[in-house]
């Protein structure tokens, strides 16, 4: 029964009890379980509908694309804060970002605005994938892209890709920081976020980058620090083998001064 395709839709525990009610075994699901990891039966469970793509929209060079989004963290008396970010797509350097304890529709203009303030180099405007809240479809996200500032495309709808980078990294300030720590305040939330964001942009670097941090990559100041660490890796594998060479053990040190 474990095996057999025509029960492949039923699951083990709700296998245990049918089996009870075929008449054919009188078991616990615990001992279903058990026999099945046992023996390795492998139910027919496979998957066959198509997986997920593992790369989302990626971009050529820095301001092509932006993401934006809103995250909402909770307090330890219970009241919100809301966090809201831009991200570069080529680079992953937040842009902008802003906390604050309600939720504000006029944030995406206002970190729109600050994040064009720091583009290096002016042209082609950079597209916006967000998704379709409130705080992104106003008009005062109207009146920037009508005037030429941005183009907005809405993940899921424009196009098929959705907003996951900014939501990755969501996850990333969470789970590695903001939980970590007694978030008791808006100033709290506030002085960890940029704390955190400093550290993202400056100081930490990307693996996708070959060790370049999102600032690096966003200004092209450190088109260097690939090939320096390459350099130090194999200076460091020479060492090595150096010293694992020129080492003996206790039995070869003894043969030779008996000799």
């Amino acid at each position: 029964m474990a095996c057999a395709e025509e029960f492949r839709h039923v699951p083990t525990g709700t296998l245990a009890m049918l089996a009870q009610r075929m008449g054919r075994a009188f078991v616990s699901a615990q001992t279903w379980y058990r026999l099945i990891q046992r023996n390795g039966w492998r139910r027919p469970r496979k998957k066959v509908h198509p997986s997920r793509p593992r790369n989302g929209i990626r971009a050529t060079k820095p301001n092509e694309l932006w993401h934006v989004d809103t995250t909402i963290i909770r307090l330890l008396d219970g009241t919100k804060v809301y966090l809201h970010a831009i991200i570069d797509n080529f680079s992953r350097r937040i842009l902008a970002w802003r906390a604050n304890d309600r939720f504000e529709v006029a944030s995406t203009a206002i970190l729109l605005n600050e994040a064009a303030a720091g583009r290096t180099e002016k042209g082609v405007p950079p597209k916006l994938l967000s998704d379709a809240g409130v705080e992104n479809l106003n008009g005062g996200v109207d009146q920037l892209i009508e005037s030429g500032l941005i183009k907005r495309v809405l993940a899921q709808t424009d196009v098929t890709f959705s907003n996951s980078m900014i939501e990755a990294w969501w996850r990333v300030l969470k789970h590695n920081w903001l939980f970590l720590n007694t978030l008791d305040s808006l100033a709290t939330v506030r002085r960890l976020a940029g704390f955190y964001i400093e550290q993202h942009n400056s100081v930490m670097p990307h693996a996708a980058f070959s060790g370049q941090t999102p600032d690096e990559m966003y200004f092209g100041t450190g088109s260097e620090v690939g090939a320096k660490l390459e350099a130090g890796r194999e200076e460091s594998r020479k060492r090595r083998m150096e010293s694992n060479r020129a080492a003996s053990c206790g039995a070869c040190s003894a043969k030779e001064a008996a000799a």
